[in-house]
């Protein structure tokens, strides 16, 4: 199982000569079990991830968090939907009760393009996508987090390995409390790698309690009573710079390696093979 991460920030893109090193893209992050790709989340960060699989004939499967714009706004760019050799496999999400699928951003107005211009097969899941993951090879399981409008974490095992990634939710918010922290860290436990919702230092939380996002020292904590292998703070807010998230993972080092945790602060280009 090879994980490799795409799209690292959060809430919008942030390029510029402060953020080139960890990366301005945001959230998209794939993981590759023999010939097939999974890709959590289709933020622009996807576009890369689209570029580097062109001509390899690879299925690709999109499995996402959540709706927020930072999440879906690569999609329509993705180099794929306009080549013919790889099949795309939308797992719709469920919005009101509704499966709500990517190509919905393909309608004329929002994009220039629609559906009908995609020249890839795509093949568009309306129902248990979890279970079709699984008919596919990809073992996948579930968690409601807390985050405004609601959102999903997902555990992906393989051969024995496990990823979890959650990369938005609030560990430590005001009511109404979707997962509860006992929750959390027993669907985290004993992960491989988890990558989880650093957006915030602890001295910024008090003006963004509620928000939907959590402190690097929260997250650590949950990788430390989970007793994860190695934690990847993941989501960085779009104000901060390669040098801030320096600090930030020494920080979480000197919190966690005391415990044998490692700890990378998430960047482009990051590649975790289990």
């Amino acid at each position: 199982m090879v994980i490799r991460f795409w799209g690292v920030r959060g809430s919008v893109p942030s390029p510029g000569r402060h953020t080139c090193r960890y990366g301005g893209n945001t959230s998209c992050v794939s993981v590759e079990v023999g010939d097939r790709v999974l890709v959590l989340d289709a933020g622009t960060g996807v576009i890369q991830l689209g570029a580097a699989l062109a001509g390899s004939g690879r299925e690709v499967f999109f499995l996402l968090t959540h709706l927020h714009s930072d999440h879906i706004a690569g999609f329509p760019f993705f180099p794929l939907l306009y080549r013919s050799e790889s099949p795309v496999h939308l797992l719709s999400y469920e919005k009101d009760g509704r499966p709500w699928s990517l190509m919905s951003l393909l309608d004329g107005y929002h994009f220039p393009l629609q559906a009908a211009d995609v020249v890839a097969p795509v093949i568009r899941v309306d129902t248990d996508p979890l279970g079709y993951l699984a008919d596919h090879g990809f073992s996948v399981a579930r968690l409601a987090v807390t985050h405004p409008g609601g959102a999903f974490g997902y555990r992906v095992t393989h051969g024995g390995r496990s990823l979890v990634f959650i990369p938005d939710h609030e560990l430590s918010p005001p009511p109404p409390v979707e997962a509860r922290q006992a929750e959390v860290v027993a669907f985290c436990r004993e992960a491989d790698v988890l990558v989880h919702d650093a957006q915030y230092l602890a001295a910024e939380m008090p003006a963004r309690w509620g928000w939907g996002h959590s402190t690097l020292r929260q997250a650590c904590e949950l990788a430390r009573a989970a007793r994860v292998k190695h934690f990847i703070p993941f989501h960085h807010d779009p104000g901060r710079t390669d040098e801030a998230l320096d600090a930030m993972q020494e920080q979480a080092r000197a919190l966690l390696e005391p415990h044998g945790i490692a700890c990378t602060v998430a960047y482009e280009g990051l590649r975790v093979e289990l």
